[in-house]
């Protein structure tokens, strides 16, 4: 099987080795990234079956979202975005009753060359899509405009208190865009067009004109009430 090497998020952990066909979990609301955690809770029959063959062997998971309509066939296979995020499983809580909690570490994007029909769950044959190295640097200007503007944001919301702490951590550009463009309050619509980007600075200024639009919607509504 080929595989493809993906350094640690640091550069200090032992390269970790990528299959070229993964088991695919498509769903209607969650945009996975790099470099982000997710917890899952995983309860279907077929899902259940792509976590223990996964935990039996190379631990990853791809994460994609399904796209509009999906409700017609969501036991068959619906159509869904061809860019995703790898996720490696971490922790994996197996229940008494067959189900599964697990946790994902996002590693990579990823688009789908072709999906497989060989198991209950759907599997594709993937080529990673992370960034070079020349595109994972932000323009110190569109950094600062970034947390500025996030910042803001956040004062409107309650539960905002770790996304500002995270705010003050000194942590990567990646690391920053990822994070944010996974927890802030977008669409998954909006979030797939984060993770569709060319590049981080692309991302970046995509997150950019998400914020100035949501501050400018909030800002009407407050003026029309």
């Amino acid at each position: 099987m080929h595989v493809s090497p993906l350094s640690g998020f640091g550069g200090d952990l032992a390269p970790i080795r990528i299959p070229s066909v993964i088991p695919l979990f498509p769903l209607p609301n969650v945009v996975f990234f790099p470099r982000t955690y997710l917890p899952l809770h995983i309860f279907e029959s077929r899902y259940r079956r792509m976590v223990r063959d996964a935990a039996a062997s190379h631990q990853m998971i791809g994460m994609v979202l399904l796209k509009e309509g999906w409700e017609t066939d969501y036991e068959g296979a619906p159509p869904i975005f061809p860019t995703g995020a790898l996720g490696r499983m971490v922790t994996v809580q197996a229940l008494s009753d067959g189900r599964f909690n697990i946790l994902l570490q996002g590693l990579s994007r990823f688009e789908i060359q072709e999906e497989l029909g060989s198991e209950s769950y759907r599997q594709g044959r993937i080529r990673l899509a992370d960034f070079s190295a020349p595109e994972k640097k932000l323009p110190s200007d569109v950094r600062a405009e970034l947390v500025k503007l996030v910042g803001n944001f956040l004062l409107s919301r309650e539960d905002g208190v770790a996304l500002a702490n995270f705010l003050k951590q000194p942590v990567d550009d990646e690391t920053l865009v990822y994070n944010l463009s996974f927890a802030l309050d977008f669409t998954p619509l909006e979030k797939q067009f984060l993770l569709e980007a060319d590049s981080l600075a692309q991302q970046a200024r995509r997150l950019v004109d998400l914020l100035q639009f949501k501050h400018y919607e909030r800002n009407e509504s407050i003026g029309w009430g």
